[in-house]
Parts: C-alpha cells; structure tokens; sequence
C-alpha cells in the first residue's frame, strides 16, 4: 500500500507544490520553538489551510479524504479497537469488507500506527484521512458506551466463561455493580448530549438494543451483550426505586441526575417480555428555560389568536395532541407569558417538568390520594386566578376544571384529541353537557411536532443530525375560538367535522396542515415531515 511507504508531511507537500522549500524551512522552525506539529505550524504560519494540507495529502497518497460528520462506524469493528488506541493515533475504525478494514486518521503517514492497526485486526487496511477534530469528536462519541460496555462485560466474565443468560439480581457480585452503573450513567449522558427525550432498552434474543428517541425518531446505538442484560437492567429498576425480585408486572418509578451542571428527572417504565424486562427512561430536563409562544412555532395570525386567548380573564383553554406533541411545553410557554405579579396561578402536574418563578406547582400522588380531581377542590380555595391542569383524564377531573373556568377563573389543561374541534367533542364523551362546554371553552389549540431542517448541513445529513437531515422539532398548530354561532352548534351536538368545516370558513382557524405547509415554504421543515403527522382533512 502506498501509505505504508515512510514518507515526509514536508516532503509531500513540497513535491505537490503548495509549499516552497523556504516556507517548508521556515515551517519547520516555528515546529522546533512551538514543539507543535508540522502541519499546526504552516497553518499557524497562514501558509496553507488545514483543509488545503488534508487535499493536498489525499491527492498525493491518493486515499479519500472523509467527512466524518456523515458518517457511522461499525460498532463491531469499533469494539475491536480499544478506545485509548484510538485517540493515541487518531484514528477511528469505519467499517470492514471480507479481510479489509477501512479505518481514517488524521496522520495516514503514520505507518506504526496503521501497521499496528492491521496486526490487531488480521487483516489488510484502507486508510482515510480526515479532520482531527472530527475525529477526537467521533471517538468521544461512539467510545462512552463501547468503552463501558467492555468494562462492565469484563466484570461480569468468569475466569473459563460468559454467562451466557441472565442471571437474577441476586447474583451479581458487588464488584460487577460498579462498572455496570458507570455504563448506565454513559448511556444517560449520551442521551443528554444528542437531546434524546427517551431511552429503551430493549432485550432481545442475542444481544440489547439501546435506542434513543430523538426529534421523534428512534436512533440505534451499540448494542449490550446479553450477559449485561440482568445487571444493567437491575440497576436502572435499583435507581428507580423499584421491585428488583419482580419481573413478571410492570413497574414504574423515577430518578434523578445531574448532567452537565443541570437536573435531569429520569421516569422509568419497565414492561416484561419474552426476552425479559423492555425498560424506557424518558429524560426531563428541570433547569431548561422556559419557551416562549413563538419559539414553540406559533407564528402570524394564529400565534395572535392563541396569544389573546390566554390572555382571557376566565374560561378553559385545553391543548389537544398524542402524547409527546409539545402540549406541557405551549402550556408553560403560555404561563411565561401571563405570570405576574398580579396574578395567583397554581399548577398541579404529573410530573412538575419545568420549574416557574412565582408560580405555585405540586405534583400528583395518587398512592397518597393526591390525583388531579382532588388537588383541583383544594386549589380553588387557595383564591387563584390562573390553575394548570396537568391533563384532563376523567369526568371528576372535566367537571371540575369546568366549573372553575365558568366561576371567574382561567384553566389551562391538556386533553387527547385528534385535532381541535375534536377537543369539544372529547369533552362531550368524557361526561360534559354541551352547554357547559360551550359556556365555559376560551378555545382549544391542537398541536404535532415536526423535525427541523438541519441547519448545519442543511438537510444533507451530518453527524450533528445523525445523517437524518434533521437537528430539532417545531410545532405546527391550529387554533380554535368560538363565536355565538359556533356555541350553539355545540349545544346542538354538532359532529366535529362540521365545526372545523365552520371554524375555518367563518373564523379563520389556520389548519395544522396549511401551517406545517407554510413552515415547508419557508424551509423550516419538509413536507415529508408535515404528511408524516397531520392529515388531510
């Protein structure tokens, strides 16, 4: 291989033309004084670019230079180099094709280090070059867990043998705890740096998938080997406070960590399979600052309607959505925007998600008698102006909510409907007597999340996106207000088609298609994301 030949930086460069013999000398002495390398040195010298020293070197060894942000590597490759490798030659395995591996480095003239490379694996080498701190941020990336996952199976191995089957809690030696919750706690900071909202472990027959929820989407990481499964599992329930000794009903619970300076609540659902416990963390940051209603994606017209509805002195405005649509986020993006020194508002939520100054929160606890039905009773004699409702599950928890907002108070909540003249009837089926709902309902916001746009590759894929296209979410919205009209068709039982035919003939509700379509004009999104959560109507 023409990489294996003991070659120069200097040389090459020079044998290209893009240095002169006197720049190459006085190169060299700024390295001597520096102790730099020779490249750092022609750049600190402005003679020459990283970039153009990297095209120059890939022309003359004739390898490819590589964007790394578009790129994974093989995660079986990847565990077959260890990670303080890796960093000591700056290096990063890619892939392999029957007996040739493809590694990329930022030295390809390093030879020991591609000789060494090659006597680990058996096996011939393809060598690419690439920017170092592309590099140094790849190893960071994938070697956290690949690193953890090496330590803790090494704890888990018997002098002869790997248990190859999960074992009960029981049994996990003390020393074996210690590496598998170093584990534990790589897979939960990872999480934290690529903003995933939730974490599955997921045991299967061979191995566990680890994936992670990002923008929506499941993203898969390194896998755990099977004999990982009960330690690691056992210690995600022992954090959470649950019943190690039952795996046969599913359990829930909680734990908290502190990531990067900041509170993270993880919520803990573990559900039993064939395969064993499929556990799912969902992530909440508590120290994350609180969203405006136009950053939520609320823009134009109906960014105005929603803003003059909470800014109603009374009245129920509920948020409709599936679950993770961004409901809680719009509701305390509303409570941002109307929290005063003049007003009492008192939240009850289920969990507390983002703490707010001068606002008075608790959490439910149904194992204490504390639901949302009975907070609601007592917080209507704490005198507040404003109560958030976590969401609106059941007929107590509706006619309460209810006879606030038509005894002079504003209740913000959330319910599950498909979209927001659904909200009316969903309230409907839950118990309400129309005239109530239309008594008491200020409007009713629907709500999806779609990805953004990745702005630093623009939607060609990079690592920051994971090759997805996509860094980020943004809501597309429809807003619903009522008039006399629009009242009297919900006492009379009007079917929730005919009141959005209505609402947006006569009041100009904006749908959430038309509004994920206008953030498609604008590049914000596409239009694969907007089909991918709305429908047409």
């Amino acid at each position: 291989m023409a990489v294996r030949e003991k070659r120069k930086l200097g040389d090459l460069l020079v044998e290209a033309g893009a240095l002169s013999v006197a720049q190459l000398t006085a190169a060299l002495e700024r390295q001597r004084h520096s102790r730099k390398k020779l490249g750092e040195a022609i750049v600190d010298l402005r003679i020459l670019t990283e970039d153009a020293i990297l095209q120059t070197l890939a022309r003359q060894l004739r390898i490819d230079l590589i964007d790394l942000d578009a790129l994974e590597p093989d995660f079986d490759i990847l565990r077959k180099i260890p990670e303080a490798t890796a960093r000591k030659y700056a290096l990063l395995p890619l892939g392999r094709a029957g007996e040739l591996v493809h590694i990329v480095m930022a030295d390809p003239l390093n030879i020991f280090a591609i000789d060494e490379i090659a006597i680990k694996l058996n096996a011939e080498v393809k060598v690419s070059i690439a920017h170092e701190h592309q590099i140094t941020a790849a190893i960071t990336r994938h070697y956290g867990v690949t690193s953890s996952i090496h330590e803790a199976l090494r704890s888990v191995q018997g002098a002869d043998e790997v248990r190859e089957t999960a074992a009960p809690y029981s049994t996990v030696a003390p020393r074996e705890i210690a590496p598998v919750a170093r584990l534990l706690d790589t897979i939960v900071r990872q999480a934290a740096r690529d903003r995933a909202s939730d974490i599955h472990i997921e045991p299967d027959e061979e191995d566990v998938k680890i994936r992670m929820r990002i923008d929506g989407v499941l993203f898969a990481n390194a896998p755990v080997p099977k004999a990982l499964q009960a330690a690691l599992i056992s210690r995600v329930k022992v954090l959470a406070r649950m019943d190690i000794a039952e795996s046969r009903l599913p359990q829930d619970g909680r734990f908290q960590m502190e990531i990067e300076g900041g509170g993270t609540e993880c919520r803990v659902s573990a559900f039993p399979t064939i395969h064993g416990e499929n556990v799912v963390i969902r992530m909440l940051r508590k120290d994350a600052a609180l969203t405006k209603l136009e950053d939520t994606g609320l823009c134009g017209a109906t960014l105005e309607r929603v803003a003059g509805m909470f800014r109603a002195p009374f009245g129920i405005i509920v948020v409709t959505g599936p679950t993770g649509s961004g409901k809680t986020t719009t509701l305390y993006a509303a409570l941002n925007l109307i929290n005063t020194v003049e007003r009492h508002i008192i939240t009850v939520e289920d969990p507390v998600e983002y703490r707010v100054p001068g606002v008075r929160q608790a959490q439910v606890n149904p194992k204490a008698g504390l639901t949302f039905a009975s907070s609601l009773r007592s917080i209507l004699r704490q005198d507040p102006d404003v109560i958030m409702v976590g969401e609106i599950r059941d007929r107590d928890t509706a006619e309460i909510a209810i006879q606030a907002a038509m005894t002079g108070h504003l209740v913000l909540s959330t319910l599950h409907a498909n979209d927001a003249p659904g909200a009316v009837v969903r309230l409907a089926d839950i118990g309400i007597e129309p005239f109530m709902i239309s008594s008491a309902l200020a409007g009713a916001i629907a709500q999806r999340l779609v990805r953004r746009v990745c702005s630093g590759c623009t939607g060609a894929g990079c690592m920051v996106c994971r090759k997805s296209g996509y860094a980020g979410r943004i809501g597309v919205f429809e807003a619903l207000t009522l008039n006399e009209a629009a009242r009297e068709m919900i006492n009379g039982r009007a079917p929730a088609s005919a009141l959005r035919e209505y609402a947006v003939q006569h009041l100009g509700m904006e749908t959430m298609r038309r509004d994920g379509m206008e953030k498609v004009k604008r590049g914000i999104t596409t239009a694969t994301e907007v089909n991918r959560v709305t429908a047409e109507f």
